[in-house]
């Protein structure tokens, strides 16, 4: 992979149901979400919010206030969540600096 490459990664973490709604905002608020999926713990998907970059946290929490009400009625029926994450790729160090840190 080429320090130029631009494609986004994937990482999944599990969270309870009662801590999805707060998880989801969390991660939107970090800025460098391009998508989540919602996923129960035998790997169906429940949901898909695609996140767009040029929209402001505050625009996305407000756009997305119907999905987090969903969300928090899905987090009332199923114990457990696994949420897959795409993220952007972070602005890319050169590689002297990436060996310092």
């Amino acid at each position: 992979m080429s320090d130029k490459d631009p494609r986004p990664f994937t990482e999944e973490i599990t969270v309870a149901g009662g801590d999805l709604v707060e998880k989801v905002k969390a991660l939107i608020k970090q800025g460098n979400v391009r998508r989540l999926i919602v996923r129960r713990p035998n790997g169906e998907a429940l949901t898909e919010i695609p996140l767009n970059l040029g929209l402001g946290v505050a625009g996305a929490l407000v756009l997305l206030a119907p999905v987090l009400t969903a969300l928090a009625a899905m987090a009332a029926l199923f114990t457990q969540f696994r949420i897959e994450i795409q993220r952007d790729p972070g602005p890319r160090l050169p590689k002297a600096d990436r060996d310092l840190g």
